[in-house]
């Protein structure tokens, strides 16, 4: 029995958002994924998975190294 049509289960959400159900639990542990737990089960708001849909995943890409203005030397 669900809560709320307002809410979706780990596995809705894992599906939606094309990671696995222990991805999202990891995203809820660290606060990534706002959830609420009925019944010892943690439910999310639709309103909550899409800021996470909205997010970059990952890390960013590292910064390029800055150029000092030398040319290299040619042997």
């Amino acid at each position: 029995m669900r809560p709320d049509e307002n809410y979706i289960s780990t596995s809705e959400a894992a599906q939606a958002l094309g990671i696995s159900r222990q991805r999202v639990l990891q995203l809820i542990k660290n606060e990534r994924l706002k959830a609420t737990k009925f019944a010892n089960i943690f439910m999310i708001r639709r309103v909550d998975l899409a800021a996470v849909e909205d997010r970059p995943q990952g890390r960013p890409p590292k910064a390029k190294p800055a150029q000092n203005g030398r040319k290299k030397r040619q042997k």
